[in-house]
């Protein structure tokens, strides 16, 4: 038995493993090949003298002895990494971490909290993804990202969450489509816009269109919240919408709030993360993101995001 031949990305790459579920999304993760997994594998086995993994056809399971190493380097992996960084600090750490968020976030809270992120940390690279609520999760839970934020609630049990906060939704339209609205007797002709089905938020409008004067129109969908605030702009029809992502064209006077409509639910807001990522990068980024706050008006204050003290 050649232990001392362990090297600690023999480590990280059984973790990865078993967080991942497969040898392919761990490549993925570590930014290596499926076939350079396979030999750290091979490494470990051989200089261990022992089986880590079961092979049954195209599957693989881990051992007994693999298993068991998983738990012992679980437990101390995360107190390796916090002793590197303690002699470093995390102004000298590197790495990729992966970020999820939907529109509404990218629309408000988002710039800031990254470009502190980039003070406090850079060297690490962030890449950032756009995407629904239901995509973003699954690749949380799939290892293809490492935060995310979503509108929530959150609950899944591979995962923990924090709140963030809630945004509002206004009914919104272009002051020629307003003043129609107001005429009962055109307001049937006015073409009604949602957030497609699989949004988070379609369930909040389509309750609220239903209560409203307009109900029983035929209602038009899109998957993007930014080009159906560009098609109320233009007088195309009227909908809800993301208060954080309609405040310059309503200071603008190019959209403007409709009067008489049903009040939509808030939407809430979470940042999450795998309760099992023991990354400190990862962990330290999760507790700055818990300190942000979605403001629901456009005079609340907002609140500039700190990395959380150590």
């Amino acid at each position: 038995m050649s232990i001392n031949r362990i090297g600690l990305y023999h480590l990280e790459t059984l973790l990865w493993i078993d967080r991942l579920g497969t040898f392919a999304a761990a490549a993925h993760r570590l930014n290596t090949t499926q076939p350079a997994v396979s030999a750290r594998v091979r490494e470990m086995e051989a200089h261990l003298g022992a089986r880590l993994f079961r092979r049954q056809g195209r599957t693989m399971s881990f051992t007994p002895a693999g298993r068991q190493l998983v738990r012992d380097c679980g437990v101390i992996w995360g107190d390796v990494q916090n002793m590197l960084l303690r002699c470093g600090g995390f102004g000298e750490a590197g790495g990729v971490v992966r970020i999820g968020a939907g529109e509404i976030v990218a629309a408000s809270c988002l710039p800031g909290f990254l470009t502190q992120l980039k003070a406090d940390m850079p060297h690490v690279l962030l890449e950032l993804e756009i995407d629904l609520t239901a995509n973003l999760i699954q690749q949380l839970l799939t290892g293809r990202m490492d935060i995310v934020f979503a509108a929530g609630p959150i609950a899944h049990s591979a995962l923990k969450s924090q709140p963030i906060g809630s945004v509002g939704l206004l009914w919104l339209a272009h002051p020629s489509i307003a003043a129609m609205v107001e005429d009962e007797g055109r307001a049937g002709r006015i073409p009604v816009w949602s957030l497609a089905s699989h949004s988070p938020i379609h369930g909040r409008m389509r309750k609220a269109i239903a209560e409203s004067k307009i109900a029983g129109e035929a209602l038009n969908l899109c998957n993007n919240a930014r080009t159906m605030i560009d098609i109320a702009k233009a007088g195309g029809g009227i909908g809800v919408f993301p208060e954080p992502m309609v405040r310059s064209e309503v200071a603008k006077g190019e959209l403007v709030r409709l009067e008489g409509m049903p009040s939509a639910e808030a939407v809430e807001f979470h940042v999450a993360m795998r309760a099992t990522d023991n990354e400190p990068i990862t962990a330290r980024m999760f507790e700055a993101a818990s300190l942000l706050r979605l403001d629901m008006t456009p005079e609340a204050p907002r609140l500039r995001p700190e990395v959380a003290p150590a």
